[in-house]
């Protein structure tokens, strides 16, 4: 099988970018290298070492050296390609948990809140790559070694099947497809048919909040993005995303970002 050669920078550790256009193909091939591989946007399918994913956004790859694959794209596919050294690691980290926890080429599909980690971990490397100081090599390092524990930590949930696991995960999807409804714990536990304080229990154990903090965040993420993306009206938004009343949503909305809706669409309108 074909071995692509990739030139990483003098610290062993290299973030970029890799697009990929409608049905293009990347053919089966191998790297010395790791490689983590998270999907931006888009669709469509990897193989690893004869496997084959869906590939689509909060989609990762980590790919060990040696580990043959081949990339898919059924629509324009941007990815995130962190490739590194194995030297770069700290040889403590690297036994403990690269060797340990990643033995083969693992494909995980992130939940959101895993994905959000993931996200902010990147978008720190890229400011540390194009700001240069004699600190960032460090930084890079750190960072990388927060990825591992990030994503060891999301393969171990991933292998949770019980059923408190897959309850919350019904809340979670529940609340994403109903998040303008008037929802409370009493309303999420009659439908799945346990108590309210059992549901609460359950989900906080996943998820580290409570459903009801779940649906204050999906909400207020929503009213965010449309104070700075439209020119409605705060009731209108209000209403949009599941408060009965202005002074509901007020409250809500400052309690989680500092500010009013009017200040915070000020501040970030372009």
């Amino acid at each position: 099988m074909k071995l692509k050669r990739i030139e990483l920078h003098l610290g062993g550790i290299q973030l970029y970018e890799s697009k990929h256009l409608d049905g293009d193909i990347v053919d089966e091939h191998h790297h010395s290298i790791h490689q983590i591989l998270y999907a931006l946007e888009g669709e469509g399918t990897i193989t690893l070492d004869n496997k084959r994913y869906d590939f689509k956004q909060d989609s990762v790859a980590l790919i060990v050296p040696h580990s043959n694959h081949s990339v898919f794209s059924e629509s324009k596919l941007t990815l995130l390609v962190l490739a590194f050294e194995e030297t770069a690691i700290d040889s403590h980290a690297r036994t403990g948990l690269l060797h340990a926890c990643f033995t083969s080429s693992a494909f995980l599909q992130l939940n959101p809140f895993a994905a959000a980690d993931l996200r902010q971990l990147l978008r720190k490397m890229l400011f540390e790559q194009s700001h240069q100081d004699e600190l960032g090599d460090w930084a890079l390092q750190i960072y990388m070694l927060e990825i591992l524990l990030a994503l060891a930590r999301s393969r171990q949930s991933a292998l949770v099947t019980d059923s408190n696991s897959l309850r919350a995960d019904r809340i979670r999807s529940y609340i994403d497809r109903h998040y303008f409804e008037p929802l409370n714990a009493g309303d999420i536990a009659a439908r799945l048919g346990i108590g309210a304080r059992h549901v609460n229990n359950i989900f906080k154990d996943q998820y580290r909040i409570t459903p009801i903090q779940y649906l204050t965040e999906v909400r207020i993420s929503l009213a965010k993005k449309l104070l700075i993306e439209t020119d409605k009206d705060i009731v209108s938004i209000c209403f949009e995303v599941g408060y009965e009343t202005l002074p509901t949503f007020y409250r809500a909305f400052k309690n989680s970002v500092n500010m009013s809706p009017n200040m915070f669409r000020q501040q970030n309108k372009s």
